[in-house]
């Protein structure tokens, strides 16, 4: 078996189960301005970049003011839910995270904005575990574009088609495939892909307690010996 270049974790769904927040957040502020609730935005807007869930607010739920302004509104409220109710870390999460930087170069491309990606980070302790974090603020298109993870691994140096992302949503592991990765499924309760979907992932989990080193290093190819981590 070789070493992969790196392991990429996706945030939201797969360190922290903040999925039906951010939905708790976008319909209690839908209800405020009087907005019904399309049940097919919720799945869409999972891994979409700020810009673009933002965007699917005001053009499709119908909120008022510019992107960026409902974009802070939203961005506001997870910032408070995260401060008044903790951070609801999925089982393992921490854990797979040590156990992977302690293997090769680890990182996490996440659609949430930078200042909520540097809030879980310090707040779960992770700084001196990760090479690199990556908002999809910060690249041209959130998932299921595969900006995100390239970037990643642009900036870490390492190719993505030797590297490992670990995802939850059918947006992100669209991403992470796109970028050419072996992609780990994780699915959720809370939307989970369709079996279409899976099957484009090199191996779907329960739980990250099964992301060990065996099962990084048989999904990786070309790798001929252990990369230095970053």
């Amino acid at each position: 078996m070789d070493w992969p270049a790196a392991v990429v974790f996706d945030m939201d769904g797969v360190l922290i189960e903040t999925e039906p927040i951010w939905d708790k957040v976008r319909r209690r502020l839908a209800a405020e301005d009087g907005l019904s609730w399309p049940e097919a935005s919720t799945p869409i807007m999972m891994g979409l970049s700020t810009q673009e869930w933002a965007e699917h607010l005001t053009d499709v739920v119908g909120f008022g003011g510019t992107w960026q302004e409902v974009a802070q509104r939203v961005i506001d409220g997870m910032a408070e839910e995260y401060a008044t109710g903790g951070l609801p870390v999925l089982p393992g999460a921490v854990e797979a995270v040590h156990r992977m930087a302690g293997l090769v170069p680890t990182a996490i491309a996440s659609s949430s904005p930078r200042r909520l990606i540097d809030l879980v980070v310090a707040r779960l302790e992770l700084g001196d575990s990760l090479a690199v974090t990556v908002s999809t603020e910060e690249v041209p298109r959130g998932k299921p574009y595969p900006d995100g993870y390239l970037r990643a691994c642009e900036l870490m140096g390492l190719d993505p088609a030797r590297s490992v992302a670990v995802e939850d949503s059918t947006n992100g592991v669209l991403s992470a495939h796109a970028a050419g990765m072996a992609v780990v499924c994780v699915p959720p309760g809370f939307h989970p892909p369709a079996e279409k979907t899976l099957e484009l992932c090199s191996a779907v989990l329960d739980t990250l307690d099964g992301l060990t080193e065996d099962l990084v290093r048989s999904l990786t190819p070309a790798a001929t010996e252990r990369p230095p981590r970053a």
